[in-house]
């Protein structure tokens, strides 16, 4: 049970999770204006999210987040179809090559769970310091013109601030199990909260601030690196991997990484290319016949 049941939930959390950002980034504006097709997104993502903490709550973070990865994979197809184009062979092919990581992560890599509980006071000066330093970049964001570098650096957050919330899922699930009573008084509770408002606000600012082939792939790779890396560093997860293995597991992260960043260039429109091209010029053009 607890061998397939975390994978069974992975997966249908990152389909639902794709769906559901397809949804909100089509029905987002740069104003925040929040319509039927954006609320619609929220609770299809919202339901892939549960289905996520399940998972986490089941499953190793090593095991899970991976999986969630591949959330990217239907996504940017999905969106393809909304915009009546056929996928080309190299989105194929990258696709391919996404899943052909993760499955050769989870089977070189040998992720065990462990009951572990993280030291509240690490946890939270860990968690305190990551935000912190994610709402700098966010600042730093908000005073960029460019919507591609600010779409870039909201992904970015929105992504880490996910694989923060990771283990703080998998922190609250393992409180509820051992000490359901005390569960409210705790504060991983509240810091879960905290996180996960901050990663919906950056992942809307990110729709807002340019498309979904810039800021999709940044989260879905710094979720499950943030997420792996806390995992092993204050749950005590581990892998069953010795030196060659480790360099190949590196190999592999690099070429997913790469798979996830070549599906959302693959996976741009002309028009959205061509937009790219024009926008920053036009700015600097006057306008012709205008006053003086």
């Amino acid at each position: 049970m607890h061998t397939w049941a975390p994978i069974l939930l992975a997966i249908s959390a990152a389909v639902l999770i794709a769906v559901g950002t397809v949804l909100r980034q089509r029905a987002s504006a740069a104003n925040g204006t929040i319509t039927r097709g954006w609320t619609l997104g929220a609770v299809i993502a919202l339901s892939g999210f549960v289905l996520q903490a399940a998972a986490l709550g089941l499953g190793s973070i090593l095991v899970v987040q991976p999986l969630v990865v591949l959330a990217v994979l239907f996504a940017l197809p999905m969106e393809a179809w909304i915009d009546k184009r056929r996928l080309r062979r190299a989105e194929w092919m990258w696709g391919l090559v996404l899943v052909g990581c993760v499955v050769g992560f989870l089977v070189v890599a040998r992720p065990v769970s462990t009951d572990r509980r993280p030291d509240m006071l690490v946890m939270v000066v860990t968690v305190t310091i990551l935000v912190v330093g994610l709402i700098a970049v966010v600042a730093n964001a908000e005073r960029c013109r460019s919507a591609h570098f600010r779409a870039l650096s909201y992904g970015i957050a929105a992504g880490a601030l996910f694989g923060v919330s990771a283990l703080l899922i998998k922190a609250v699930a393992l409180r509820a199990f051992y000490d359901p009573v005390s569960l409210l008084t705790h504060a991983e509770v509240y810091l879960l909260i905290v996180v996960v408002i901050l990663a919906i606000v950056a992942q809307q600012r990110g729709f807002g601030a340019g498309d979904l082939q810039t800021s999709f792939p940044a989260m879905n790779v710094m979720e499950p690196t943030v997420a792996m890396i806390l995992g092993i560093a204050l749950l005590g997860e581990t892998v069953y991997v010795g030196a060659p293995s480790a360099v190949t597991l590196g190999v592999v992260a690099v070429i997913a990484a790469t798979a996830v960043v070549r599906l959302a260039q693959e996976a741009a429109t002309p028009e959205t290319h061509n937009q790219a091209l024009v926008e920053e010029p036009v700015e600097l053009v006057p306008p012709v016949g205008g006053a003086g």
